[in-house]
């Protein structure tokens, strides 16, 4: 493994860190396989009883790494599969997880952060799908299945741009802290992991059942969207 990931693991509270701050956090190919590895073995960790998901530097993520689009066949399927089981990953866990949103969190980023159950946010935070005046739908499925129709059609619409304070007023952000947003984040995670763990876990169950059975079609829809955008012609027949 690259090590663009740092876990730490203390009072039943698994901190996940995206480890390219040079990059602003993006999602290259082999950071999106750390993470769905990652997420997978923390979901069915017994020792876990909520995860906190941050990234290092001044930036929760700035989205996928646009620098590895494209390449050959084999490329392009790489980045089909690493994003689908990136993004499962995190939106399908099974222990709760709060994003503790330390800076932008634009296109990839902004959805990877509706695919957690709650989102902490400092004042310097940012939220929005700039992709979307380059040509590039946004996740309308994360931003739907976190945010009132309203909210989530309005930013998935206009690709504007929201700061700490009204991603608060509009339900993005839980809160805004002007200091130490992993800390806060923690502290919220430690009273989760205090609750009675099983009837935490089945809660976490329902707010996935609600997940798939309201807004399951709307994420399927667009990974087969993204997946024929990417691969082309290499792409599996439809009746295949």
């Amino acid at each position: 493994m690259a090590g663009l990931l740092e876990i730490e693991l203390a009072d039943d509270v698994a901190i996940v860190t995206l480890q390219r701050p040079d990059k602003r956090n993006a999602l290259s190919i082999d950071l999106r396989v750390e993470l769905a590895d990652a997420f997978a073995r923390l979901g069915d960790d017994d020792a876990v009883g909520c995860i906190v998901l941050t990234g290092a530097g001044s930036a929760f993520c700035s989205g996928m790494d646009t620098s590895q689009f494209g390449g050959d066949a084999e490329n392009r399927k790489r980045l089909v599969e690493t994003s689908t089981s990136a993004f499962e990953a995190v939106g399908e866990c099974r222990r709760p997880v709060i994003a503790a949103v330390n800076g932008p969190a634009l296109a990839g980023g902004f959805a990877l952060s509706l695919l957690c159950d709650l989102r902490v946010a400092h004042s310097s935070a940012l939220f929005g799908y700039p992709e979307l005046p380059r040509g590039i739908p946004p996740s309308y499925a994360a931003a739907r299945a976190a945010l009132p129709a309203t909210v989530a059609k309005e930013l998935c619409l206009t690709g504007r741009l929201v700061d700490a304070q009204e991603a608060h007023q509009l339900g993005i952000a839980r809160e805004v802290v002007e200091d130490e947003v992993v800390n806060r984040a923690r502290d919220l995670a430690l009273a989760v992991a205090s609750l009675p763990r099983q009837a935490v876990l089945e809660t976490k169950r329902r707010i996935l059942l609600e997940r798939k059975q309201h807004w399951g079609f709307l994420f399927d829809d667009e990974r087969e969207v993204f997946r024929r955008a990417v691969l082309g012609a290499d792409g599996p027949d439809e009746a295949a």
